[in-house]
This record gives structure tokens, C-alpha cells and sequence, in this order.
């Protein structure tokens, strides 16, 4: 069973590695990850409730200021903690300050009290953590800083020595008020939910939790109120702000009939709503799921990153020595190596990697998000930057989907126009492709329900009623029109011929990935002339018509094998799912996607608008260029300052300076991903 709770207090990248680490090795639980950035631990274990005392016990251990919560986190403003830590450490610094100003004056016993006095208020926890992490057989930064305290100290540096641990507490205390703003910016971002529904009884209204309202039940929604739940407005009309959900800005007008998001917001007027889906499976759950699942799904250069900063301080000692000896044997001067050795052990601490991508990548996931943009895991928004090839479906994708009948072709004589219709209806209702729902919507009588329905992806429904075994779907490829036909058996009894119209997003979608130089190709089912009128219209570099599922499976397999393509797929029908899977980036639609599409994609484009595909790939390109940026920015900066500690020119203060201010640099260079919106 997997059990996810909330973590407070955790507000170090590394930390929450090893105690991750430690808590794997319990003997009752069976995997376990932290979310450094969501700040929550998930689990899985055969007796959670016996895993969770065990994991409690291990947190007080490994990191005493983390507290794992088990039931509703409040939310406060104060963290009473903070207040004492940063009291004890402005005395520490004080007492530090006159211990350095008054060293000559003072008699060696004074000196010492108040130096060792000084250091403890303002390290103490750092020098706790590294013994008790040492005794467990792990070393991090906090196992750095301690030892060039003590070696600062021991050389006779005393003013380095204090100003190391003064300069690294600042760092930790900025790093972290850093982090939870980032953490609170991408909260307010994707914070979808909302908290109750009105629920509509008779004359009485009941405030209740959305998980408790079932489907058709009837909800009132007034003026600053989010939409709960998926629903048809049965009453009423007003503007809504569905920003949070698709990033337009532009309030959207609904009235009776259409249909309504939940986390939308009702700007003005009051609607009364019928659920049409549960809370779980509902707009705002569903995304707030999808984000919360895009962290367990990692890129190759975080999982490196993660991976590196577990045996890197181990090496970062090893070097430190090898300075070490390399300086005495070059100098022999003996405390001049140890110096120059614990240089190399300040200015190299891996913050800075360990926050600043992990954050990065969540930062642009959050912001897509916000943008109507669900992108799965930083795996995908890593491969969504890499795109230079994207294969749209026809219908539903970059057609609006919404298919009115332009003729009814009658083949049996005993039979008439509304008997086709009604007898297609029959079998369609079962299906939710376009064309489907479009036939349905063109019968005016109410349909009876079919026996032995089976729908085959790319074909049809195959059903019986009234004892006769019917298919409608499509068989006949020659034609190049649009259309649906209707058998008994292997008798045709008619053909219903459609149309569709092109999104308006369409064609700006195509331009703007071609000034990008990303090639654009549909794969459609559809006859050749209604897929050619379409491409020619959109500006599509590429079409192909007639094709089954199995077809555009293999198109996308072939153009795989060139190395150099990197094909992204969008689509939205449950015949699509096998393309989607296959891609390199599997795109679907929100709204008008089956479940299987859904599911089968690694991204969800929320409100179906084709454009977002190449506005995912800007904002993939640019968040994976912070991440780099931070890696090499870190990197360079380090590397400088170890060579120039090496050789003499920098000293302990400069490498403490370094260190502190490249991570609070990369976790503030980080929130640019979260505030990015490209240019139109």
C-alpha cells in the first residue's frame, strides 16, 4: 500500500536525499521517495501505519528538524523554530564579533570560552548533523563545514573559523527562505482544488466536500467561487476566469446548455450546474494528479545530478587531501596545506546542483501548468525541447471536431434517410469519436439500447439490435470524403457523409512551428481530399491520408529510425493511443481526448488548442536552459575558486562567499522558469 505525507522543516536538497536513503533501508518499508521541492514523502509498505512510526522514529534521527505530518497541515505564517534559531545564531555572532575584536586583551580562558561559545550557537546543529550522519556512514556538506571549522581553528585562523560557520548559517538561511518562495510560487500556481461544493437539495443548500457530490447531482456556484466539479450549466450565465486552466486571460461567457470546467472561476451571475463526472475524474483533480505524478518521472540530467551528489562529498574529501599533500609537498609548509585543503572542501559543498535543477524542472513544470500545459514528468519536458518533427491528427486535433451531416446516401429501397440516421445512432452511442457524436446528435428520436457492442479502434461499432447484427464505421477507404457507413451483415444500407471545420488555433500553430524549423505532418484516417483541403488551408508541411491506427504507428516507427528526428505526436482519439505511446512526446487533448489517450500521452494540452504545442516547446527549451545555466554557473564558479584557493590567491572567507552565494543565485536563476512567458 503507498501512503504520501507532508514534510516540514526540510529545507535542505541534500538532507533530503540521506534521509530519504535511510529511510529505504527500513525493514518494513518496501520503496520510498521525498519531494524536496512539494515537501512530501510517499511510501509504499504491507503495514503503513507500523512503516510510519518507523520512519517518524528514523527522521528524528537522521534530521531532527524534520517533522512528518500526518494528518491536514495548517497553514501558518510563524515558525517559531526559525525565530529561535536566528536569535541564537545573531548572539552567537555578537559574542563572536567582541571575541575577535578583544583577542589581544583577553586571557586565554575568556578567549576560548567565548570563541567555543560563539561557534556552538552559530553551528550547532550544522556540527549535530555531521556526527550523527558520520556515525550512520554518510558525509555531506555539514561534514565539510565542520571539519575547516575545526582545521581553521586548529591552524590558528580563528577569525575564518567563526566567519566560516557566520557565512554558511546566512547561506542556509537565505537558501531556504529562497526555496519556499519558489515552493510557495508553484503552489499558488497549481492550486486547482476547490475546497467545498453547494450543493443543491430541494429548497435547502448543503455545503459539502466536492469528493462527496455525486454524478448528476445539481451544484449552485455564485460570484468568486471556484467550479467543483465538471458540469452543464442548467441555469443561469456569467463570464469565467478558466486561467488557471488554459493560461487565456480573456474571460470565457458561458450559458445554459454549455459546458463548464472545475477550477474555473465565476466572475459574475450565479449558475446552477449537473455534474456530468466525479470529482476524481473531473478537470482540476485530474491536473492536480498529473502535476503531482510529474515529479516520480525524472530527467537524465536530474536523475544524474541526484545520483553524483551521493558520492560526491565523499570525493570532494578524497581531493582535499590529495590538495593537502600536493601543497605540503610543493610548499612544506604544513599548516598552509591544511589550509589550502579546507578551501577545497568549503567552496565545493554540492548545494547548489542539488537544489537548483530539481526546482528548475518544477518550476517549468508548474508554469506550464498554469498555461493549460499538463507536461508529465521533466523526462518529457526535457524530450519536448528536442522536438523537431510533430505529426498532428486530423480530427478532434486540428479540426474542431464538431461535424454537422451534409448528406444521408440511402442504398437499401425499404429504408429512408432518418432510418439510417436512427440506425447508426443505435450503434454510435456507444463511441465517443466526433463523427460518432455528431450522428447521435442528428437523430430526433431516443435511442434504444444495442446488444453485444464492440468498437474497434479505426474501424467502428460493431452491435445487434432486434435480433440483426449491424456495423457502422468506415470500410471503404477509396472515397476521399468524409463519411460513415452503415451495414446488416455484409449489406450497405447507406452512407452519411460529414464535414468538420478547421481550428482557428490551427494555422498559428503550424506557422509558429515552422519559424521554429520543427516540420509539421498530418496522419489522418480521413479520405485524401478532406485531409488535403485541410493541410493546404493549415500550411502543413506533410499529409498523409487513409490511414489505419497500425498505419500511423509504423509512419512514426520509420521516421524514428533517423537518429536525428525527434518525432512528437498529437492526438486525442482512443485509436490514437499506440501513435501516442510510441512518439518521442506523446500529446493529447484535455477536453475532447479519451481517457486512453490521456493516459497514453506525456503531455495534456487542457483545453485542446493546438497552438500550446509549440508554446510547450518554448517553455521546454527555456526551462531546460536555466538548468544549465545553473550547472554551469555553479560548476565554473566553484571551479574557479578551487583553483585560486589551491594556488594561494583566494582564502577561506572567499570560498564561504562562493559557495553561499552561487546556490542562493541558483535557486533565485531557478524562479525565472516560473515566471516565464515567451514573446507571441
Amino acid at each position: 500500500m503507498k501512503k504520501v505525507v507532508k514534510i516540514e522543516g526540510l529545507d535542505c536538497a541534500n538532507c533530503a536525499k540521506v534521509l530519504e536513503g535511510e529511510i529505504c533501508k527500513l525493514s518494513d518499508v518496501e520503496s520510498a521517495q521525498i519531494n524536496f521541492v512539494k515537501s512530501e514523502l510517499s511510501f509504499e509498505a504491507e503495514d503503513v501505519d507500523k512503516a510510519l512510526k518507523n520512519i517518524i522514529k528514523c527522521a528524528k534521527k537522521v534530521e531532527p528538524e524534520a517533522k512528518i505530518v500526518c494528518g491536514e497541515v495548517k497553514k501558518s505564517n510563524k515558525n517559531p523554530f526559525f525565530i529561535l534559531d536566528l536569535c541564537l545564531f545573531a548572539v552567537g555572532l555578537a559574542i563572536g564579533i567582541l571575541t575577535l575584536v578583544f583577542e589581544k586583551k583577553l586571557p586565554d580562558w575568556a578567549f576560548w570560552t567565548m570563541f567555543v561559545v560563539s561557534a556552538l550557537l552559530m553551528g550547532s546543529k550544522t556540527y549535530l548533523k555531521a556526527l550523527m550522519l558520520l556515525f550512520k556512514g554518510v558525509v555531506n556538506e555539514n561534514l565539510l563545514v565542520t571539519i575547516s571549522v575545526v582545521g581553521a581553528t586548529l591552524v590558528g585562523e580563528h577569525m575564518e573559523g567563526l566567519m566560516v560557520v557566520a557565512l554558511y548559517t546566512i547561506g542556509k538561511i537565505l537558501e531556504s527562505l529562497a526555496v519556499n518562495k519558489s515552493r510557495k510560487s508553484i503552489a499558488e500556481l497549481t492550486n486547482l482544488t476547490p475546497e467545498y461544493a453547494n450543493l443543491v437539495k430541494g429548497d435547502v443548500i448543503e455545503v459539502v466536500s466536492p469528493k462527496d457530490v455525486e454524478v448528476g447531482s445539481v451544484l449552485l456556484v455564485k460570484v468568486g467561487e471556484k467550479i467543483p466539479i465538471d458540469g452543464k450549466v442548467i441555469e443561469g450565465s456569467c463570464s469565467l476566469d478558466t486561467q488557471s486552466l488554459t493560461g487565456e486571460s480573456v474571460p470565457v461567457t458561458v450559458r445554459v446548455g454549455d459546458n463548464v470546467l472545475s477550477g474555473a472561476i465565476v466572475l459574475d451571475g450565479v449558475l446552477k450546474i449537473e455534474t456530468v463526472a466525479s470529482y476524481e475524474n473531473s478537470t482540476a483533480s485530474r491536473i492536480m494528479s498529473l502535476i503531482e505524478d510529474a515529479s516520480e518521472k525524472k530527467s537524465k540530467t536530474e536523475t544524474f545530478i541526484s545520483k553524483m551528489t551521493k558520492w560526491y562529498t565523499l570525493g570532494v574529501i578524497v581531493i582535499a587531501l590529495a590538495v593537502w599533500g600536493i601543497v605540503w609537498a610543493a610548499t612544506g609548509n604544513l599548516d598552509n596545506a591544511i589550509y589550502r585543503g579546507l578551501i577545497f572542501l568549503v567552496v565545493s559543498c554540492p548545494c547548489a546542483f542539488a537544489i537548483s535543477v530539481p526546482l528548475t524542472y518544477f518550476s517549468g513544470i508548474g508554469n506550464a501548468s498554469r498555461k493549460g500545459i499538463l507536461i508529465k514528468g521533466s523526462n518529457y519536458l526535457d524530450a519536448c525541447a528536442k522536438m523537431n518533427i510533430v505529426a498532428f491528427d486530423k480530427t478532434g486535433t486540428l479540426t474542431t471536431g464538431q461535424f454537422s451531416i451534409e448528406s444521408v446516401e440511402v442504398l437499401d429501397k425499404d429504408l429512408k434517410e432518418k432510418d439510417v440516421l436512427f440506425l447508426a445512432a443505435v450503434g454510435e452511442q456507444y463511441s465517443l469519436h466526433p463523427l460518432a457524436k455528431a450522428i447521435v446528435l442528428a437523430n430526433d428520436k431516443k435511442l434504444p439500447k444495442a446488444k453485444n457492442v464492440t468498437e474497434k479502434a479505426g474501424e467502428g461499432v460493431y452491435f445487434d439490435f432486434k435480433d440483426k447484427h449491424y456495423f457502422v464505421g468506415r470500410k471503404d477507404r477509396s472515397s476521399s470524403k468524409t463519411l460513415v457507413e452503415l451495414f446488416e451483415g455484409k449489406k450497405k444500407l447507406g452512407e452519411i457523409v460529414l464535414v468538420d471545420t478547421i481550428k482557428p488555433t490551427a494555422e498559428v500553430a503550424c506557422n509558429a512551428l515552422s519559424q521554429m524549423s520543427v516540420k509539421t505532418v498530418m496522419l489522418s484516417g480521413d479520405g485524401a481530399e478532406a485531409v488535403k483541403s485541410v493541410a493546404e488551408k493549415i500550411g502543413l508541411d506533410e499529409y498523409n491520408s487513409a490511414l489505419l491506427p497500425e498505419d500511423k504507428f509504423h509512419w512514426i516507427e520509420e521516421t524514428k529510425k533517423d537518429k536525428k528526428n525527434f518525432v512528437g505526436y498529437v492526438g486525442d482519439g482512443i485509436n490514437d493511443a499506440p501513435s501516442l505511446m510510441l512518439a518521442d512526446v506523446g500529446i493529447s487533448m484535455g477536453i475532447s481526448g479519451s481517457s486512453a489517450s490521456v493516459e497514453a500521452s506525456d503531455i495534456v494540452l487542457v483545453d485542446d488548442n493546438p497552438n500550446k504545442v509549440p508554446l510547450a516547446i518554448k517553455l521546454s527549451k527555456f526551462t531546460r536552459g536555466v538548468v544549465w545555466q545553473n550547472i554551469i554557473l555553479s560548476a565554473g564558479i566553484k571551479l574557479i575558486f578551487l583553483i585560486l584557493g589551491a594556488v594561494g590567491v583566494t582564502g577561506m572567507l572567499e570560498a564561504v562567499i562562493a559557495d553561499v552565494g552561487v546556490t542562493v543565485l541558483a535557486v533565485l536563476n531557478s524562479m525565472r522558469a516560473l515566471k516565464y512567458t515567451p514573446k507571441k
